[in-house]
């Protein structure tokens, strides 16, 4: 058996791993024979080694492979590959298609990774021998429907309005909104979920908004990010702090992107100087939406709406729709 899972949604994916494990067998056993590997270093002979392991008790081996496909994603205009050479830059990998139809028939191969294009090579090269599943991040009616859906399979109900105003504050950070979904779910003790106790529950509902504006700009999504700009001064957040909070949240993207590798998630929290918890992920969740070039962009037009509204040129309000226009506008471009 042979799966490739991957898109931005990583809670979908984890999940979908989790069903993947659970049509094995007994969870014991299965957690006894599972490895994980990190693909951005594998080589082919390592991968095969661990494939061609017996299962011991079970009947099956889980192997999956983190981040092997993105090797071979065009990045500016170069192709990371394999060890090796090859006309599609494959390298070894190029074996990585007859070994999967030999392998052993006790052995489950998932790769698991972000988003890649429909071009990539090896994708290209081994998709026809897996089932292929791919997990954007959720929108619109398809987050609406996911978040009722999630409700349900928890034993509980929610009001439209409830959805809306979740699915506006959350967006398709999925593993924030389950988190809210089981807190809600707690308080409400059998009731309907209410719009009313997502305001009521949801404290840092401003911390949210200014996640979800900079998501709806990061996204280039015009319309949503000036309905969430408006719910902030609904809300009573005066114009000046919300610029204060949108360029705190982008330094902190900056930040991220600029962590060396292999740090542990304690050092990453101290280096960014953030509690574990919702912020910490959703900012390492927008950094991975931006390059650098992306950051300074927004950066300097902060810098630029800053200056306009010290030196009077405009009113605080309307600097901030520009730039919230402008960022958008960026981010279509980019």
């Amino acid at each position: 058996m042979f799966y490739i899972l991957y898109g931005r949604d990583d809670f979908s994916i984890n999940q979908a791993v989790d069903k993947i494990k659970d049509g094995l067998g007994d969870r014991e056993a299965v957690a006894t024979n599972t490895t994980r590997l990190e693909g951005k270093q594998l080589t082919l002979s390592e991968l095969r080694n661990k494939c061609d392991t017996a299962p011991f008790l079970s009947s099956y081996r889980l192997v999956i492979a983190d981040g092997l496909l993105g090797r071979f994603e065009v990045n500016q205009g170069k192709r990371r590959s394999g060890k090796g050479k090859s006309r599609n830059g494959l390298g070894e990998w190029e074996d990585l298609a007859p070994y999967i139809e030999q392998m052993p028939e006790t052995t489950v191969l998932v790769l698991v990774d972000e988003d890649v294009k429909g071009s990539n090579p090896l994708l290209k090269k081994i998709s026809p021998l897996a089932e292929v599943r791919t997990f954007p991040l959720l929108r619109g009616n398809n987050l609406k429907a996911w978040i009722r859906q999630r409700v349900n399979e928890e034993g509980g109900d929610i009001d439209p309005q409830a959805v809306d105003l979740l699915a506006e504050l959350i967006g398709g950070d999925l593993w924030a909104m389950n988190g809210e979904i089981q807190k809600l779910l707690l308080y409400g003790q059998e009731r309907p979920i209410s719009e009313g106790d997502v305001r009521q529950l949801v404290s840092h509902v401003q911390e949210v908004n200014i996640f979800a504006l900079v998501d709806a700009v990061a996204e280039g999504r015009t319309q949503l990010a000036q309905q969430l700009l408006h719910r902030l001064y609904h809300e009573g957040m005066q114009p000046t702090h919300i610029l204060t909070m949108i360029t705190r949240q982008f330094r902190l993207i900056a930040q991220a992107k600029d962590l060396p590798k292999g740090l542990s998630r304690l050092q990453i929290q101290d280096r960014l100087g953030l509690k574990a918890g919702y912020g910490l992920d959703k900012t390492l969740s927008q950094a991975k939406l931006y390059d650098f070039e992306g950051v300074k962009r927004a950066y300097d037009k902060l810098l630029e709406t800053d200056l306009a509204i010290k030196t009077g040129k405009y009113s605080d309000k309307l600097a901030l729709e520009l730039l919230v226009t402008e960022l958008t506008c960026l981010s279509l471009t980019a």
